[in-house]
C-alpha cells in the first residue's frame, strides 16, 4: 500500500510539472496562432497573458473546491485529459474563429481579447485545476501541509520556466506552432491514462475524436495550401512568416510574396523579372539625389532583401551593410527571394537599435530603414529621440535618411506620422514628406516616405526623370502642435497604430 501511494505521489509530481510546462507553451504558442489574423502588438501579448491567468486563477479555485468535495485520482486525470481536448479544440476552430474575431468592426484591443477567451481560457482553466487539485491528494497529514504544497507549486513553477525555454528555443523554430499544438494535447491525453489508466468515457472519446479530425484537418489543409499556392508557414525565432505566390493586383502577374501581419504584404518579387514590386521601395533611390556622392549605406530591415539587391544592381561601386534581426528571415530570402551573397553586401544579424548602438560615428552616407512596414509589429526602440540621435551619429555630416511608415496624413490615423515628423525635426533640420500614392485621400491609409538630411536637402531640380518623378510626390505637412517626442521612456506606436488598423479595417 505504501509503494503503491509512492507510485501515486510521484506521477502526481511530473503531471504537476507538465502541465506547468504546458501552460507557458500554450500562451508563448497562442501569439503565434493569433498573428497572421490580427499580429503580435502588444495588446494580443496582454490579452493572452491576462487571459490566461484570469483562466487559471478560476481552475485553481475549481481544483481546490472540488478536490475538498471529491479527492480522487481518476478526477485529476479526467482534468488533465480535458485540458487535452481542449487544445484540439483550439487546434479545429482556431482559424474560423480568427477569422470571424479580425473581421469583426471593433477596435484591435477588444479583438486581441476575444480571441484570448475564446481560443486559450478552456484549455487554461482545465490546466489550472491540477496543482491544487494534486496538493490535496498529496497531503497525508496537516503537518506536512506546508512542504507539500511548496514542493509542488514549485515544481510547476520549474515547469513553466522549462516550458518557457523549450517554447522559445525548440519548440517554435523547430516544430512550428500548430504542430506545437498536437504534441501539447497528446502529451496531455498520455499524462492523463499514466495517472489514472485509460478510461473509454463518452466525454474521453469525444476528446480524442476532435484531436484526430484537428490533427488530420489542419495537415490537409497545410498540403492544399502549400500545393495550390505554394504556401510555406514558417516559424522564426522573432515571427511567424507566410510565403505564398499570387497575382499582382493591377498587372495579373504572378509574384512570390512574404507576410508576417494579417493584412500587408511586407516583400514581394516577380517571378519574371527584377524589378521592383511596391512603389515605396523606388523611394530609396531618392539617396542618388540627396547625396549623389554616397558610397557607403546602411538599411535597417532586411525582410525579402528586395532593395538590397535593386542596390547592388543598380550602384555597382557602392556597398550596402543590411542589418536584420532574423537569421532564418535572411534563409527564408535566399530560398524564395533570389538574395545571392555579394561581396558588396553585408548582412548582419541584430536589433537595428543593437546595431546603431555600436556602429562608428560618421560611418554611413545613408542610412535606409524599411523596419515598419506592418502596424502590428513597429520596432518602436527604432522610432525614438535616442534612436534618432544615434542614426544622426552614425551619418557623415552630409549624411541622409529615407525610410517608409504606413499612416493616414490626418485624421486619427496620422499620429505615429506626426509623433515620428516631430522626433526627427528634434534632431535633423530638414524633414520631408513623400505619398508613394498620391491619389489617396490624406485620412486614408497609406504608405509615407520620410526624408531627412544631416544638412539642407538639395532643391527640387533633377533632369533624372525617375527621380523627377519621386520628388512630385513631396507633401507639405503642418505638424500638430501637441504632437508628442517619441522616446525610449514613452513611445506607444502600438496606441497611435490601433488607429491605423481600424482606420483599414473600415
Amino acid at each position: 500500500m505504501a509503494d503503491e501511494r509512492q507510485k501515486t505521489g510521484f506521477t502526481l509530481e511530473i503531471a504537476v510539472f507538465v502541465c506547468g510546462a504546458v501552460v507557458m507553451i500554450y500562451e508563448i504558442i497562442g501569439s503565434r496562432i493569433v498573428a497572421p489574423f490580427i499580429g503580435t502588438s502588444t495588446y494580443v501579448w496582454t490579452s493572452l497573458i491576462g487571459v490566461i491567468l484570469a483562466a487559471l486563477s478560476l481552475g485553481y479555485w475549481l481544483g481546490g473546491r472540488i478536490a475538498d468535495r471529491r479527492p480522487d485520482v481518476k478526477v485529476l486525470s479526467s482534468a488533465i485529459f480535458a485540458a487535452g481536448g481542449l487544445i484540439s479544440v483550439t487546434v479545429l476552430v482556431k482559424d474560423v474563429a480568427l477569422a470571424f474575431v479580425a473581421d469583426a468592426a471593433i477596435g484591435l484591443e477588444i479583438k486581441s481579447v476575444i480571441a484570448a477567451v475564446v481560443l486559450f481560457s478552456p484549455a487554461s482553466v482545465a490546466l489550472g485545476f491540477v496543482t491544487p487539485y494534486a496538493v490535496k491528494l498529496k497531503l497525508s497529514s496537516i503537518d506536512e501541509s506546508g512542504s507539500t504544497v511548496g514542493r509542488l507549486y514549485a515544481l510547476s513553477t520549474v515547469g513553466s520556466i522549462v516550458g518557457t525555454f523549450a517554447a522559445g528555443f525548440v519548440l517554435i523554430p523547430f516544430v512550428g506552432s500548430v504542430r506545437t499544438l498536437y504534441f501539447l494535447a497528446a502529451v496531455l491525453f498520455v499524462l492523463s491514462i499514466v495517472l489514472a489508466g485509460v478510461s473509454l468515457t463518452r466525454s474521453r472519446i469525444a476528446f480524442f475524436t476532435i484531436f484526430v479530425i484537428g490533427v488530420s484537418g489542419s495537415e490537409i489543409g497545410m498540403y492544399h495550401a502549400a500545393q495550390t499556392n505554394s504556401l510555406h508557414d514558417i516559424d522564426t525565432e522573432y515571427s511567424r512568416v507566410r510565403v505564398f505566390q499570387t497575382k499582382e493586383p493591377e498587372s495579373g502577374r504572378v509574384i512570390e510574396a512574404m507576410a508576417i501581419d494579417p493584412f500587408f504584404i511586407q516583400s514581394a518579387v516577380y517571378l519574371d523579372s527584377d524589378e521592383l514590386v511596391f512603389d515605396y521601395n523606388k523611394y530609396y533611390h531618392l539617396v542618388r539625389y540627396l547625396k549623389p556622392d554616397f558610397q557607403r549605406a546602411l538599411m535597417i530591415g532586411g525582410a525579402g532583401y528586395t532593395f538590397p539587391r535593386e542596390y547592388l544592381r543598380t550602384y555597382p561601386t557602392a556597398t550596402i551593410d543590411v542589418v536584420e534581426i532574423d537569421p532564418q528571415m535572411t534563409e527564408i530570402a535566399r530560398k524564395y527571394f533570389r538574395l545571392r551573397d555579394d561581396p558588396r553586401l553585408n548582412i548582419v544579424h541584430a536589433d537595428g537599435r543593437t546595431f546603431l548602438n555600436s556602429a562608428p560615428d560618421a560611418a554611413y552616407d545613408a542610412v535606409l530603414m524599411d523596419a515598419f512596414g506592418s502596424l502590428f509589429t513597429v520596432p518602436y526602440q527604432l522610432t525614438t529621440l535616442e534612436a534618432v540621435r544615434q542614426i544622426h551619429r552614425v551619418l557623415k555630416p552630409d549624411g541622409i535618411v529615407i525610410f517608409n511608415l504606413g499612416g493616414s496624413i490626418s485624421g486619427p490615423a496620422s499620429q505615429f506620422l506626426q509623433a515620428e515628423l516631430a522626433t526627427y525635426r528634434q534632431i535633423f533640420p530638414d524633414v520631408q514628406l513623400y505619398k508613394v500614392n498620391p491619389d489617396r485621400s490624406d485620412t486614408q491609409l497609406q504608405n509615407l516616405i520620410i526624408t531627412a538630411c544631416k544638412s539642407q536637402c538639395p532643391a527640387p531640380n533633377t533632369t533624372d526623370p525617375q527621380i523627377a518623378e519621386l520628388l512630385s510626390h513631396q507633401f507639405a505637412v503642418q505638424i500638430q502642435p501637441d504632437s508628442p517626442h517619441l522616446t525610449d521612456d514613452l513611445a506607444p506606436v502600438e496606441y497611435y497604430n490601433s488607429f491605423a488598423h481600424n482606420n483599414y479595417h473600415r
